[in-house]
């Protein structure tokens, strides 16, 4: 703990600063909200003047930042009581382990002070997955699994069926066959870019589907196994012969924008990508997608689980405010606000039982809906996982290390996606960072 908190503290020199949380703005209270700078979120932004006008007095400056960057800057000033937000957006990872360390505000009694903002219907695996010792300590924008979207249409051109419940091998083969450089089009889209929350996602679901796991139950790190050295070139191979253009600096937005566009047959990445696929605005194949289970090799699924959420540093001085406005964020009526004004695809998936009864969205979502649902439902490690490991997380180490120690790793699968090493020399280098991390959970163990 004493190693993050150094790196943290390091993490907050490089950080530009901000005006601090709560900050008195002209007229009124400014609550200071840090964000990642995903399409729902900007969709949560542009609606942010329905908030302001419910609740006079109050206003609202978002910090929408990519991925990695704003979970540097959220980790840091979390961690270190630093005090610039009011309100922060961060995921499963981070919600139980912060909420032990005393980082985060119970919002168990926000939730029940508030009618009708019923947290029973929340998705029963997230709702847990943001809570420690029973209690909410993050509330969820979104939920998600991970599954394949393909083209209908090539797939038929080509006279090829996409099982419902395909193999990485199945999967593999249907890239080599649609792949069409010529055209622009590649076979798949998969995450390359360096960041744990980055392509480090997408590949340990494959890793674990293949047998593979990053520690044994007594923390031997393992990256070095034959397993993970079999899914570790399957992914680089699959990327490096028929993946996008530039994989290797390539993340979900990257990877979103080249399917919509129409320069892949194929994606496995979030379920909520759905808001991109199918927005009749911005995506050119809207409408010519269908949706499949997260590909396996030995295990029964594969998918992981994931949520960006909401929380409320408990160093915080607006707690009320900052709770009326992660209570509008997140209730009922925002999934139908979104789907008014934005358009039914667009509304915030995974989180809420109640938003897949609303008929408007039931309509929209019938192509992927089901498979959201099927995803999140078998996102535990006794059906993703072949071997019982000691930490917490599908696509992550539920760890605090693995901040590190995955940003790390993912530089090493980067470099051999982009071909400046190779896979044995990336895993090598990788058990290295993991060993030295393992021994240390060894030490406490003994």
């Amino acid at each position: 703990m004493r190693k993050l908190l150094c790196l943290l503290a390091a993490t907050a020199l490089l950080v530009t600063g901000c005006a601090g949380a709560g900050a008195l703005g002209t007229g009124g209270r400014t609550l200071v909200v840090a964000i990642v700078s995903n399409p729902q979120m900007k969709d949560a932004i542009s609606l942010k003047g329905e908030f302001e006008q419910a609740n006079p007095g109050i206003k609202l400056k978002f910090v929408s930042l990519p991925e990695n960057e704003a979970r540097a800057k959220i980790t840091a000033s979390t961690a270190t009581q630093g005090g610039e937000f009011d309100v922060v957006m961060i995921s499963n990872y981070e919600a139980p382990q912060w909420a032990a360390n005393g980082w985060l505000e119970n919002l168990e009694p926000h939730m029940k002070a508030t009618p009708g903002y019923d947290e029973a219907d929340f998705i029963p695996s997230i709702r847990q997955s943001l809570s420690y010792q029973n209690q909410m300590y993050a509330v969820p924008f979104y939920g998600e699994s991970s599954f394949v979207v393909y083209r209908k249409d090539l797939f038929q051109k080509a006279g090829l069926d996409m099982p419902a419940h395909p193999t990485w091998q199945q999967i593999a083969g249907f890239a080599a066959k649609l792949d069409d450089k010529k055209a622009g089009i590649a076979g798949i889209c998969l995450r390359g870019k360096p960041g744990w929350g980055e392509s480090l996602a997408p590949f340990t679901t494959m890793a674990n589907t293949f047998g593979g796991q990053w520690f044994d139950k007594d923390w031997n790190a393992k990256l070095t196994s034959p397993e993970f050295t079999q899914a570790a070139n399957f992914y680089v191979n699959l990327l490096r012969d028929h993946g996008e253009v530039g994989a290797s600096s390539a993340g979900f937005t990257e990877c979103g924008t080249k399917y919509a566009q129409g320069n892949a047959a194929m994606w496995y990445d979030a379920t909520s990508m759905t808001g991109t696929t199918e927005d009749p605005k911005t995506s050119h194949v809207g409408g010519k997608n269908g949706y499949v289970a997260a590909p396996v090799e030995k295990t029964q699924a594969s998918g992981w689980l994931y949520t960006w959420s909401l929380g409320i540093p408990k160093v915080g001085k607006n707690k009320d405010d900052a709770w009326k406005f992660m209570a509008w964020m997140t209730n009922k009526e925002y999934a139908k606000k979104v789907g008014e004004t934005y358009g039914w695809n667009r509304v915030p998936p995974g989180t809420r039982k109640s938003t897949y009864e609303i008929p408007q969205y039931k309509e929209a979502a019938k192509a992927y809906a089901q498979p959201t649902l099927d995803g999140i439902a078998a996102a535990n490690q006794q059906k993703t996982m072949v071997n019982p490991v000691p930490y917490p997380g599908i696509q992550f180490v539920g760890i605090p290390e693995f901040q590190d120690l995955g940003t790390r790793v993912s530089q090493q699968l980067s470099a051999a996606i982009a071909g400046q090493t190779s896979v044995a020399d990336a895993l090598a280098q990788s058990q290295k960072y993991a060993e030295s991390v393992g021994k240390s959970y060894q030490e406490v163990q003994r």
